[in-house]
């Protein structure tokens, strides 16, 4: 979850990324730098069940899953680090080719990546994100909306994004690249009655 864009002295690297207190979490995109904002229960709430169906789900399968805070370096092409000028943290990535992976997280495009929207970060995450994952062709981008309650997937074309499916709450959510991954949306939502939607919610519309 990135807010605001730091007012740009340079154009920042991954080189100079690594140097910074981890206590301050940010993101690159085409170093520019965009500090990130605390989740939300509800943000948290999802993250927690997606993410636990989506590990079940690829155990002892060949890709891996793995839940922010988790470094992905978007490069075409391995570089040095003050070559690499995005560095985003999805909130959940995954990879299916064991040489993306080394012990700083995944260099290079994910096969999937998830963002859950919060208030204050949906423009960031459905606009700057969006371009910035179509760009690197991760080829399956998931987008959930806490207070619309939906889920809507894009997938790579090999161009750019087409929209593959929007599910509403009632659905079970089956995606493209993984068709057997199959769930119901609303298991991994907040009830509708939870104060933890209300809050987020109410927040999201008062803007």
């Amino acid at each position: 979850m990135a807010g605001q864009s730091q007012k740009k002295e340079k154009k920042f690297s991954y080189a100079d990324y690594i140097t910074w207190n981890d206590e301050n979490r940010c993101e690159l995109i085409d170093g520019n730098v965009f500090n990130m904002t605390a989740p939300t229960r509800a943000h948290q709430k999802i993250l927690l069940d997606l993410g636990t169906i989506m590990n079940l789900f690829f155990k002892g399968k060949s890709c891996e899953v793995y839940v922010a805070p988790f470094d992905v370096r978007l490069t075409k092409e391995l570089k040095e680090n003050d070559k690499i000028f995005d560095v985003v943290q999805p909130d959940i990535s995954v990879i299916c080719d064991p040489e993306k992976l080394d012990n700083h997280g995944c260099i290079g495009a994910p096969d999937l990546v998830v963002e859950i929207l919060s208030s204050s970060t949906a423009s960031y995450d459905q606009i700057k994100k969006r371009a910035l994952y179509e760009k690197h062709h991760v080829q399956e981008f998931w987008i959930i909306h806490p207070w619309d309650r939906i889920l809507t997937i894009y997938r790579h074309s090999g161009k750019n994004y087409s929209q593959y499916r929007i599910f509403a709450e009632t659905d079970e959510v089956c995606g493209c690249i993984f068709p057997e991954l199959k769930f119901v949306l609303k298991d991994i939502l907040p009830s509708v009655d939870s104060n933890i939607v209300a809050d987020e919610a109410a927040y999201y519309h008062s803007l």
